[in-house]
């Protein structure tokens, strides 16, 4: 299915071979004339939206008939906001007609966005009648109001009296994952989107409040979602047990959305994070009926169980993507190349995959390349690379070494690593070796972010103290 946010064709163009009297009248004037919409003629008069629907401007009002208005629960109309927002979410901007190439979610009064499928279907109604043209315009009669729904983030605050997932996930407001998200929540207007801009999750992960775009929430009743908090602890230590929990349970519902509403027909046996963390979906967990709502699908789950070797990602370090290059005052920068290589080896890739890497030549000894990882676990880390000596001025096997710490300091106009957490040993980068290559491990009490450099030998001979780098790879161990 493609959806698009504007209409592949003119309605414009369909209404001129139109013989609807109500091309002389304007869609408020269009309404009023139509005896099945008198109910909905009368909420636009109270709501004031008669006078919009009388301008200059081009809707597309999609009207229910008295019969669905009669359906309608009461307790939506309780307020003029509410009236006013229900009248909203039945208007669009700009002409829509029935007859389309695609599918088009339109942008309604409301802020909503509202599926238009075929001909016939508007979010959970079906059109009875479609193509009323009138001058400023053009509406459909539907057989079903279309009462603005919740969206994902709206459904989760409702919930917070009883899920815990819903109040940790609503604590993020507050708590702060990232240091990035107190810069965040000092900014923050305060208004009808500021968790969007300062809550963790909604900042970080995807942001759900967010009316555009579609996603699936699996909202795990709370012993489940205890039981996968308490599976991460281990793997999650900071400074006090609070803190601890307070990532434990980040990193659990970090996992639990997806892009795209998918309905109950269309889930997989597993989905894959933004993280890269596989997610098995077991339906037999699904608790009642899918809860759809304005941006997304909710499932309601006994318990979402995601295996430590699935959830506990590795972490792959490109060598192109280094943070700083240290020549110490002596190589300049200019030794440091970024390529681009064709792997003959089928190894790891098929044969003939470009791949990218980095590579330093007379930079000088002790030469040294820089990153950062995140997020990396409190456990054992094994530690491999891909270094493929080719293509160098000087053909020759050479050594490097990997410096692992948990800070960097400044040295001159770059940041350098503590390697206090493990100096590797010098490791012989070999003429052409497509393989990975083990260099051993190191261990984390603390789940953090760490600080590399690859370093080259402490040598002024040219090619001997050469760098290269494909890839880094930091693969937890399972405790």
């Amino acid at each position: 299915m493609t959806i698009a946010l504007v209409s592949c064709s003119n309605p414009w163009d369909d209404r001129k071979d139109s013989s609807d009297p109500n091309l002389d009248a304007n869609l408020s004037e269009a309404i009023a004339n139509t005896a099945e919409l008198s109910q909905f003629k009368e909420i636009l008069a109270k709501t004031g939206y008669d006078k919009v629907l009388s301008e200059s401007k081009t809707y597309t009002v999609f009207a229910p008939t008295n019969e669905a208005l009669a359906q309608v629960d009461a307790s939506l109309l309780d307020t003029p906001e509410e009236q006013a927002f229900f009248v909203q979410n039945h208007i669009a901007l700009t002409a829509y007609s029935s007859v389309r190439n695609s599918d088009v979610k339109i942008k309604m009064l409301s802020e909503k966005y509202l599926l238009f499928k075929g001909s016939t279907i508007i979010d959970d109604a079906t059109i009875i009648n479609a193509d009323k043209y009138a001058s400023n315009g053009v509406f459909h009669i539907v057989n079903k109001a279309l009462s603005p729904k919740q969206n994902i983030w709206q459904y989760v605050n409702s919930q917070v009296s009883t899920s815990e997932m819903s109040k940790y996930l609503l604590s993020l407001k507050d708590l702060n994952i990232y240091a990035s998200d107190a810069t965040a929540k000092a900014n923050t207007a305060p208004g009808v989107f500021a968790d969007s801009l300062s809550n963790s999750f909604l900042k970080n992960v995807y942001n759900v409040n967010n009316e555009k775009n579609s996603y699936t929430l699996f909202l795990i009743d709370d012993a489940g979602y205890a039981s996968e908090v308490t599976k991460l602890i281990p793997y999650f230590a900071k400074t006090t047990a609070d803190l601890t929990a307070t990532y434990a349970r980040y990193f659990t519902v970090r996992d639990m959305v997806f892009p795209k509403a998918y309905k109950l027909n269309e889930l997989p046996s597993e989905l894959t994070t933004r993280f890269g963390v596989k997610v098995p979906i077991d339906k037999t967990q699904i608790v009642g009926q899918p809860i759809v709502l304005s941006n997304g699908i909710i499932y309601r789950m006994k318990k979402m169980v995601v295996p430590l070797d699935k959830r506990l990602v590795t972490t792959i370090i490109e060598g192109e993507d280094n943070t700083a290059t240290n020549p110490y005052g002596s190589g300049p920068r200019s030794k440091v190349f970024y390529r681009e290589k064709k792997d003959p080896s089928g190894l790891i890739f098929p044969i003939g995959t470009v791949f990218k890497d980095i590579a330093e030549y007379a930079g000088g000894g002790q030469f040294m390349i820089s990153y950062t990882a995140k997020d990396l676990y409190s456990t054992t880390y094994k530690v491999y690379w891909r270094a493929v000596n080719i293509d160098l001025p000087l053909s020759v096997d050479f050594q490097q070494s990997l410096n692992i710490g948990s800070s960097s300091t400044a040295l001159g106009n770059v940041f350098v690593e503590n390697a206090n957490i493990k100096i590797f040993p010098p490791k012989n980068v070999g003429i052409a070796n497509y393989n990975e290559v083990y260099l051993g491990t190191f261990d984390l009490t603390s789940l953090q972010d760490i600080y590399f450099s690859l370093v080259s030998t402490n040598t002024t001979t040219a090619g001997n103290n050469s760098l290269v780098l494909d890839y880094l790879k930091f693969v937890p161990v399972i405790k």
